[in-house]
């Protein structure tokens, strides 16, 4: 029983990660591809790392509510890594190592869990 609710919660939690970074990688390619259109028009494009309540709400007025759901999911699973990479002066730094750090341990560590449960280690 408990192996099986551990077993869930891995799946759920990494395929959770995964879409979180997955939506990350598009908006951000989309965000450069804008940037860059707008340069080559001689306009300046301004994307911040992190929003402040006002831009975070903008973003939830423009993002469907499952997009929604997936990035508030990400702010929480990805919250006890998110130290490690916060200096860095990449975006993709910042996120994809907490997303790899988070995969270990809810994909594989939860994995490995249930597994003793089960008695099979």
């Amino acid at each position: 029983m408990i192996e099986r609710a551990l077993r869930f919660a891995a799946v759920v939690c990494s395929l959770l990660v995964i879409a979180g970074w997955g939506w990350f990688a598009i908006d951000e390619t989309s965000a450069a591809s804008e940037q860059s259109q707008a340069e080559i028009a001689g306009q300046t494009a301004a994307r911040t790392a992190s929003p402040d309540p006002d831009q975070e709400r903008d973003r939830e007025k423009v993002n469907s509510k499952g997009h929604e759901f997936i990035d508030d999911a990400n702010d929480i699973l990805l919250r006890p890594f998110s130290a490690i990479a916060e200096n860095s002066s990449s975006k993709w730094v910042r996120r994809t190592v907490p997303a790899l750090l988070a995969l270990l341990v809810y994909g594989l560590g939860l994995g490995i869990l249930a597994r003793v449960a089960a008695g099979r280690w």
